[in-house]
């Protein structure tokens, strides 16, 4: 299987130990940890933000503290920042439950099975049932991601071109910093990858049959909304998280947003009142 071989691909040796050190933040809980991201295609990762998610059984054993557990169930993913052994990196926390269901064409929400339709790592599991847990839910990510653009792109394109098409829509269902070529350079990065995936993607899509549940209108809406609430949040749960949306927005827009005192002190406040600005002035999408 495609996404099986994908996943247990080795990753540098540092990333494997991270990945083992954000799971024992979490004790019996953590289940899986993947890797994904641009990091995942850098040979230099020092001085890089890492990406993981990781896989819980549930909430409640995930945290020591129940309003965490509450705001993961309520508005997943929490995202949390850690650094191990000089690297640097964020890692979002979902429940095995949530993560199958958010890769799954049951959910309007583009955010987890857009990126794990590209390429990922498992670098953790608990054990074997674990990995198997994990490997099933990303197999669904790529056919729901297709299946999805089907539903606005003509399905005689190429499957590059298709394939372009697909991340485009979905990168305008969030809140971007990037620029506008970043969902055709997630392809570019790695055509032949995606040129394997397309005919058992394809297949998987169109036998699980397609669901145009309200359009990419409203899911461009609803997704744009939950990202700014998504920042809100993230800016309580992630330390210094002032400084790391100032530093994301500035390092994928190329603008050079400098936060005062006041604002480092009230995160919450500095993410609503900001996001307004940035869409404004065309900084994030």
């Amino acid at each position: 299987m495609l996404v099986r071989a994908e996943l247990g691909q080795p990753v540098d040796p540092r990333v494997s130990a991270l990945a083992a050190a954000v799971a024992a933040q979490h004790g019996n809980a953590a289940r899986a940890v993947l890797f994904y991201g641009s990091c995942l295609r850098e040979s230099e990762l020092d001085g890089r933000m890492l990406d993981f998610y990781l896989i819980v059984s549930d909430y409640d054993a995930a945290y020591d503290k129940a309003w965490l557990a509450t705001a993961n169930r309520l508005i997943p993913p929490n995202v949390f920042p850690f650094a191990h052994d000089g690297l640097a990196a964020k890692y979002a926390v979902l429940s095995e439950a949530d993560f199958h269901r958010l890769n799954g064409p049951e959910t309007r929400n583009v955010s987890v099975w857009a990126r794990f339709a590209q390429p990922s790592r498992l670098v953790w599991s608990a054990d074997a049932a674990a990995a198997e847990t994990a490997i099933e839910a990303v197999v669904r990510a790529a056919p729901t991601l297709l299946s999805a653009a089907l539903c606005s792109v003509p399905n005689d394109r190429p499957p590059l071109e298709l394939w372009r098409a697909a991340f485009a829509l979905t990168y305008a269902a969030e809140l971007r910093a990037e620029k506008g070529e970043r969902s055709a350079s997630v392809v570019e990065a790695e055509p032949a990858r995606y040129l394997r995936f397309f005919g058992p993607a394809m297949a998987a899509a169109r036998s699980a049959g397609r669901r145009c549940r309200g359009g990419w209108g409203r899911r461009r809406l609803e997704g744009k909304l939950l990202s700014v609430v998504r920042l809100a949040k993230a800016s309580a749960t992630f330390a210094g998280g002032a400084e790391y949306i100032a530093w994301k927005i500035n390092r994928h827009a190329g603008t050079k947003i400098e936060l005062s005192d006041w604002q480092r002190r009230h995160p919450l406040l500095t993410a609503v009142t900001l996001v307004p600005r940035l869409i404004r002035s065309g900084a994030i999408r």
